[in-house]
């Protein structure tokens, strides 16, 4: 694997902006979808591997994954701010600049991240009882919590090296470092679980120990240049444009993932009336969502770099030509795999609790849920469009309408009328509803782009 030189920069600006659009989209979307379901794998496999331990077990991941949807957040806000604005520098032929958006980017994730570490370590108990932990869940859940408080920087930093490298348009390079820690995450869950009689604690371990190897696998790429961005102390700037350039880029996905992680925590406290068995069910359900989604994030993922390189270089045909093509290619797949999902929620459910209630709540929310997806890809066709763009307030106007304009009211008001089909029902009906947003909003930008460019 060569180092990026002149002549690689100047190929890969021709493959940016020559390749046909969806050969060009497809090569990038192929790597991250794969990248995105093996990382959805490991986390549906803590959730499998720990269910087996007991029902409040099960409950803990889902109580645990508002905390990991929080690190999360501030890995994609600063990935996906400086992903942005250096893909459009790369376009420009600013290379300089775009590693100076780089580094900055991984050092702000990485001082967040221990920040959020010391402040959990330091209030984990009654963090983990805000997230919805009832009496029973409690203990399971700061054991499982410990260590991935522990995992923190790496996790916000491999967020913001791997989307850095999509970006740029090597998603291969950052698939290598994902799909390494997520199979090593695999063999570990049960070794660790069962084997060594580790029970949560093992689970938790697997994971950190997974998320710090696939970091040092995507800091290596960067160290030894193989890409054109760089994360050097020389590029570091305290310049306040630079930083605002990457948080307000990002923010959007800050305001997605940190309403995910509060939707989830809301979502865990609506359910805690109906006991474990509810909570279990509604964690199982968030991972198995979160596969699917994952499908559609990772074609989006693909179409990003496409977008906003061209866009840098004003070639607006390519990224009309991108936008269609997300919007039809995400809207055939994830209607594909939610029809099968749907067919099979009862069996697939049962896979990771077998007690009657925990297979009707679950196999309900699932269904519910794979309905919703069918409208998924305006949204995220929406939300990827105007980020690539450098459109933020669209953005973020759109990331805060699913989850914080819609879900949180409809989570907090629906169980009361509806009881438990009110909890099943909340997350579906919000993306229906952020569909219907997002939709006018993409169109006027595509006319817009049809007319002036």
């Amino acid at each position: 694997m060569k180092k990026a030189t002149p002549a690689s920069a100047e190929a890969q600006y021709k493959k940016m902006t020559e390749t046909p659009v969806k050969k060009l989209i497809a090569t990038l979307a192929l790597p991250t979808v794969i990248s995105m379901l093996i990382t959805m794998i490991y986390n549906a496999a803590d959730t499998f591997f720990v269910s087996k331990i007991s029902v409040p077990a099960s409950g803990a991941t889902g109580i645990v994954f508002s905390l990991m949807a929080l690190l999360q957040a501030f890995g994609f806000m600063y990935g996906h701010g400086a992903g942005s604005n250096i893909s459009r520098r790369l376009g420009a032929k600013e290379i300089e600049s775009a590693r100076t958006y780089c580094t900055t980017a991984f050092f702000l994730a990485l001082v967040t991240a221990l920040l959020i570490m010391a402040g959990g370590l330091l209030f984990l108990t009654p963090l983990m009882r805000a997230l919805g932990s009832t009496p029973t869940i409690l203990p399971y859940a700061k054991s499982y919590a410990l260590w991935i408080l522990i995992a923190a920087p790496a996790m916000a930093t491999s967020c913001v090296m791997n989307n850095i490298m999509r970006y740029e348009g090597m998603a291969k390079l950052a698939v290598i470092g994902l799909a390494t820690g997520g199979i090593l995450n695999i063999f570990l869950d049960p070794l660790l679980i069962f084997v060594c009689k580790l029970g949560i604690h093992g689970a938790g371990i697997a994971t950190a120990f997974s998320q710090y190897l696939s970091m040092g696998i995507l800091l290596y790429f960067f160290l030894k240049k193989k890409t054109q961005s760089r994360i050097a102390l020389r590029y570091f700037s305290f310049r306040p444009r630079i930083s605002w350039d990457i948080i307000s880029v990002g923010a959007p996905s800050f305001a997605r993932q940190g309403l995910n992680s509060v939707s989830t925590m809301l979502l865990n406290v609506q359910a805690e009336p109906y006991g474990d068995e509810c909570i279990a069910a509604i964690s199982i359900v968030a991972k198995l969502f979160m596969f699917i989604f994952s499908v559609c994030i990772g074609i989006g993922q693909g179409f990003q770099p496409v977008c906003s390189f061209n866009y840098g270089a004003k070639k607006y045909d390519r990224v009309r030509e991108a936008i269609r093509f997300l919007w039809l290619f995400s809207g055939v797949v994830l209607i594909a795999i939610s029809a099968a999902m749907f067919a099979v929620a009862p069996q697939v459910v049962a896979l990771f609790r077998g007690e009657t209630r925990i297979v009707e709540i679950g196999s309900a929310a699932l269904r519910y849920l794979c309905v919703a997806m069918c409208f998924m890809p305006t949204v995220t066709c929406a939300n990827m469009t105007f980020q690539s763009v450098g459109l933020s307030g669209k953005a973020f106007f759109l990331a805060c309408a699913q989850n914080g304009l819609y879900f949180i009211p409809l989570v907090l008001v629906l169980p009361r009328l509806c009881g438990i089909t009110g909890i099943e029902i909340a997350q579906p009906l919000a993306y229906i509803l952020a569909a219907v947003t997002a939709l006018p909003l993409l169109l006027s930008f595509y006319r817009k782009l049809n007319t002036e460019h």
